[in-house]
């Protein structure tokens, strides 16, 4: 049911997603300080190295990319991979870094960080979004949440009326109304998926077409799909305890894109532990979304 997609093995692999203009999968290892840019095609990978840690990646429909780093928001050549700082994020805070974030309805982002020793409470989420027909040079940022530990699980629904996020050590997958043409929330959270009963810890997650939640957990060796309405479906297993995030793409985007990680275990007992793994499913996903800030 599933293969390894890459022959690439991350210590902390996160953020995968699809590039359908260039039919491209891009991922991180967070821990590595690096970038993967990896052709379907051909399966050539462009590998890039950073003097921080690294998380996930944004892209405009010029098809610039942008990233996020410990220090903010970065603009990254991908040939070169030469990144320019255009938004700093908690740059005098040397303790945290970025982790889970991606393009949100409007051409927003939301942008999670947390603290490098896993410190309780010590990240937030942002949100950005640059002025109309400005772009990059005039981006407005505010918190969403604050004293958060772990962010993750970031998505939207289709129609761009609905966030989810999740504080992983909550073990609660939340669901947030926001307004399609900004990305804002409008209302409180509530709670989606409550995992804490099933001591399961929600990691990085997906929506797919028709409106289900697809969520990597943390420990399980396993991404589980939530309805709508937030009751389980199903759950496909993996040959690694530590999966971080799915993400579809391919042609048809109907391949679930899965990373993974070795952080703290015995390679020889895992040793796909850190691939990037590929499943063939039968329900398509959505296309990322797309910033407004063209360069």
């Amino acid at each position: 049911m599933w293969e390894v997609a890459f022959d690439v093995r991350c210590e902390l692999g996160e953020g995968p997603i699809y590039d359908e203009q260039e039919d491209a999968l891009i991922w991180f290892d967070i821990i590595g300080q690096k970038l993967f840019i990896a052709s379907l095609a051909n399966q050539h990978i462009t590998q890039h190295t950073f003097d921080e840690p690294v998380s996930a990646a944004f892209l405009d429909n010029a098809g610039a990319l942008f990233m996020a780093g410990a220090s903010g928001l970065y603009h990254v050549h991908r040939t070169s991979g030469e990144a320019v700082l255009i938004q700093p994020i908690e740059a005098d805070k040397p303790e945290t870094r970025a982790n889970d974030s991606r393009t949100g309805p409007g051409g927003s982002i939301w942008y999670g960080t947390m603290g490098r020793k896993l410190e309780a409470g010590a990240g937030a989420v942002y949100h950005l979004k640059a002025e109309a027909d400005k772009g990059w040079k005039n981006i407005n940022m505010q918190t969403l949440f604050s004293g958060v530990s772990i962010p993750n699980a970031t998505c939207f629904a289709a129609d761009g009326k609905t966030a989810y996020f999740c504080d992983t050590p909550r073990q609660q997958i939340m669901q947030i109304p926001i307004d399609p043409e900004t990305g804002l929330p409008i209302a409180n959270p509530s709670v989606f998926v409550d995992l804490a009963p099933e001591r399961l810890n929600p990691d990085g997650a997906v929506v797919d077409e028709e409106g289900c939640v697809w969520n990597a957990q943390w420990g399980a060796g396993q991404i589980a799909c939530y309805g709508p309405d937030g009751r389980f479906r199903k759950r496909i297993e993996l040959p690694a305890s530590q999966i971080t995030c799915p993400c579809f793409g391919g042609k048809d985007f109907k391949t679930l894109f899965v990373t993974s990680a070795y952080e703290g275990l015995d390679r020889q007992a895992e040793p796909l532990a850190g691939a990037v793994f590929a499943i063939e499913m039968e329900v398509a996903g959505l296309p990322e979304r797309r910033t407004n800030l063209a360069l």
